[in-house]
């Protein structure tokens, strides 16, 4: 999961540059860089499919077009809202989405979530908040498309957790990007720019970056319930903090520190008390 959000963070980053124009000064609707993403994504997931042949008999089709609207939903606003506001404020807002899908998992997933583990998504979003300090400007239009792309990449959280008892991650990673292209595809002919060749290259970069993120995050859902992996997501402050001071050169203050903080101390007091209580129901178990 923190390889996931690592390379969550990246692909924010490049689709912010894009939406404002940093690249050879055009500006990509949010509608063609999420085009961009899922497009590259399922052409490098064909030669995959190609190779392993998964079959697509008793495909849950439902879950799995609820997923992709619920995803490309998502990442269209987040997108949307990175190239409204600052990134700071826009990933702030959007990383509500472990909380929705901590919600969200009780009804659908059956999850029983302890005190340890609201408790520790509660100094997670706490830390998420002091590190990236929104300002009262960030709580207008702009916000609550950032609010909506994380309801959207919540909801898709339990979706996919759900797909993950049912389908190979090979399968789901082609037929999500597959409905995701058709869709996203589609969407963005209303609003084309013809892009450079240097934005054609970084829209491919935002592809392959977010289907390897997703097949890092398919398999720690599978490893482990949806509640205590999720947390570990807010890690992406911490990777955009890095990114910002490698390309440019912004030194992290004393919110960011503190901040950062409390998400690592919130993922390690969630490790911890996973491994306690697999200790305690199975004494052979190991850890994973």
């Amino acid at each position: 999961m923190v390889a996931c959000s690592a390379l969550v963070a990246a692909t924010t980053l490049m689709a912010k540059a894009l939406g404002r124009g940093v690249i050879d000064d055009v500006s990509l609707h949010p509608l063609q860089v999420s085009a961009g993403r899922f497009l590259f994504a399922w052409l490098v997931l064909v030669p995959l499919v190609v190779w392993r042949r998964p079959g697509f008999r008793g495909v849950a089709w439902s879950t799995h077009v609820g997923r992709s609207i619920s995803g490309w939903l998502g990442v269209t606003c987040l997108f949307a809202a990175a190239g409204l506001m600052s990134l700071s404020d826009a990933t702030a807002i959007s990383f509500l989405s472990p909380v929705v899908t901590m919600l969200l998992a009780i009804p659908f997933l059956g999850e029983r979530i302890g005190p340890w583990r609201w408790g520790a998504a509660m100094v997670a979003l706490g830390g998420a908040w002091v590190l990236i300090q929104p300002g009262a400007d960030a709580f207008q239009v702009a916000a609550l498309v950032a609010l909506a792309a994380a309801f959207f990449m919540g909801l898709e959280a339990v979706l996919i957790k759900k797909l993950t008892g049912m389908d190979s991650a090979v399968r789901i990673l082609f037929i999500n990007n597959s409905i995701g292209a058709a869709i996203s595809v589609t969407a963005a002919s209303f609003v084309w720019v013809p892009p450079t060749t240097l934005q054609w290259m970084v829209l491919a970069g935002i592809g392959i970056a977010m289907v390897t993120a997703q097949g890092l995050f398919i398999m720690a859902m599978r490893r482990t319930e949806a509640s205590f992996a999720i947390p570990f997501f807010y890690t992406v402050l911490i990777f955009a903090g890095i990114y910002d001071f490698v390309v440019f050169r912004i030194v992290p203050g004393q919110a960011s520190l503190i901040g950062g903080g409390l998400i690592i101390i919130s993922a390690l007091l969630l490790a911890w008390r996973e491994g306690r209580q697999k200790d305690r129901h199975s004494p052979l178990s190991q850890r994973h």
